[in-house]
């Protein structure tokens, strides 16, 4: 099983989404969390999102309240982070992760230039 996702590189006040497929077995049932780790500090979780089961409940980090959404296509088994009005503090390695199996993504860069 693998997660995969996408960055890149944007400027401060700019937006972008990163997009994170699991397989369908995996993705059905679990919530999924994104994590980001920003240079010299921690992996702290930035946004959360429960299965259907539990009504697609969001959960986000205080400091990316307001700016970023998360969503997730069941047809397309992705979980989508919507990141906008970006700071140069939000940049770090963003990662995927299915808490229920412990479960991490390879990480994806994203860089917000000022």
């Amino acid at each position: 099983v693998q997660l995969q996702a996408w960055g890149g590189l944007v400027q401060a006040g700019g937006s972008l989404r990163l997009s994170c497929t699991a397989s369908r077995s995996i993705f059905a049932t679990n919530a999924m969390t994104w994590y980001r780790q920003a240079p010299g500090k921690e992996r702290e979780s930035v946004a959360s999102i429960t299965s259907i089961t539990s009504g697609f409940t969001a959960k986000f980090a205080r400091s990316v309240q307001g700016r970023f959404t998360i969503s997730r296509n069941s047809a397309k088994n992705t979980v989508y982070l919507q990141m906008s009005s970006l700071k140069p503090d939000d940049t770090g390695v963003y990662y995927c992760h299915v808490p229920a199996y412990d479960l991490w993504g390879q990480g994806t860069l994203v860089t917000v230039s000022s």
